[in-house]
């Protein structure tokens, strides 16, 4: 499959229902959703992309009067709020995927989705998708990677970027932000590390790191 045919999904919450989100300012997060809109379809205008929010923003108009040539679908449904509250964003963030995997239609119409937190984008994309044939792509975070003394460890996954086919997401991650226990400092990121260990996945790391802005970072 060549990069083009991979849909973005960019994960949206205009309004937050996290408490510990530092960027509550709703027009400021719809702007850099669409700030990050504008820098995927430089990156490949040919892109199908899917912005899907979890507070009931609708970026339909927003999307036509700014991208009228573009292909981007908009979805949008109300997040369990108080489940969002008690386990955080990354709660939210797995109710969102979910969402966009039962309604979208390019995401099914391609079996797969490269999934993106929606004030970020990948400027080497296609580098990075380059070659994928399926199954998982993620990038991982390791600890003592330098040190003579220790092994090295694997710390995290880091879930605002991966690409995946949908059948591999709905059988190993799809129920992975059930396991978050907030109060443990344990989120999604380390939900998504235990899965990828307990199933020992081979050949599922970026062998490119994906180049992100750094403003965004």
């Amino acid at each position: 499959m060549v990069p083009k045919d991979i849909p973005i999904l960019l994960t949206s919450s205009v309004v937050v229902h996290d408490t510990g989100v530092a960027l509550k300012d709703t027009q400021e997060r719809i702007r850099l959703t669409l700030e990050s809109i504008r820098e995927w379809l430089k990156v490949e205008p040919s892109l199908r992309i899917v912005v899907c929010d979890g507070s009931q923003h609708d970026f339909t108009s927003a999307v036509a009067e700014q991208f009228p040539a573009a292909a981007i679908e908009c979805l949008h449904f109300e997040n369990p709020q108080e489940l969002v509250r008690q386990y955080g964003r990354g709660y939210g963030e797995g109710e969102i995927v979910r969402f966009a995997l039962e309604n979208s239609r390019f995401i099914a119409q391609a079996g797969c989705f490269a999934k993106c937190t929606s004030k970020l984008w990948v400027e080497n994309f296609v580098a990075c998708a380059a070659g994928w044939q399926g199954g998982l792509r993620f990038k991982a975070v390791f600890l003592d990677v330098f040190s003579p003394f220790k092994p090295t460890r694997l710390a995290y996954i880091d879930t605002r970027f991966y690409i995946t086919s949908c059948r591999d997401y709905r059988q190993h991650f799809q129920e992975a932000h059930f396991r978050i226990r907030k109060d443990e400092g344990y989120g999604l990121e380390e939900c998504f590390r235990d899965i990828f260990l307990e199933q020992g996945f081979q050949g599922s790391l970026f062998t490119l790191p994906p180049v992100r802005p750094l403003s965004a970072v």
